[in-house]
């Protein structure tokens, strides 16, 4: 077992509801949530519940140097971790609900690219809704949102609501393929174009 996979599970087992799974994302995941990260000039990029760091790795990969990446990170141990191992990431402990105010702090208005490792299926329904709405708010016309879902919870009840609060919010939501090579086996949500109405 790597260390990630024993911090990931200790963590999860301390705090289920907001670690959410037991094991990190696998590099197939993190390939495909972190597409829509800009190939060229200095993005915002915006990474929500980054964990042990699978898509922050491929994020930074992909940035090679440019730009500016916000982590935000609830669990202080994970955070701690994410420092540690990414220097070059601006990892803040906190809630993702707050995000516009993080931006703001920084002086930043709007995030090019949002990719989120946060457990929506684990979340209320208030809950849900107070995030969304914080992505919403630090999103422009042409930003990409993009979050996963595990394919066996995809009938349960919170994963359903979570997948309509994304028609409602959002006028372009696309479901990709099956990543089999993650454990458990997971599917990407394609999110761009904010709601008039949820804006």
């Amino acid at each position: 077992m790597t260390k990630d996979t024993t911090l990931f599970l200790g963590q999860w087992l301390r705090s289920p509801g907001t670690v959410g799974a037991v094991a990190p994302s696998s590099r197939r995941l993190a390939e495909t949530v972190t597409t829509p990260v800009p190939q060229r000039g200095d993005p915002v990029i915006v990474e929500l519940g980054p964990g042990t760091g699978a898509f922050t790795a491929e994020i930074q990969r992909r940035l090679n140097g440019r730009g500016h990446h916000l982590a935000v990170e609830i669990n202080p141990t994970l955070a701690a971790f994410l420092s540690e191992r990414h220097p070059k990431v601006d990892v803040v402990v906190g809630d993702a609900a707050r995000l516009p105010e993080m931006l703001r702090e920084r002086g930043l208005e709007k995030a090019d690219a949002i990719v989120s490792g946060l457990p929506w299926a684990a979340f209320s329904a208030e809950l849900q809704t107070r995030l969304l709405d914080a992505v919403v708010a630090t999103m422009s016309p042409h930003t990409a949102f993009t979050t996963f879902a595990y394919s066996f919870a995809k009938r349960m009840r919170p994963a359903q609501r979570f997948r309509r609060r994304l028609h409602e919010t959002f006028e372009e939501v696309v479901v990709g393929r099956t990543v089999w090579g993650n454990l458990p086996p997971a599917f990407v949500y394609h999110v761009r174009r904010p709601r008039a109405s949820g804006a």
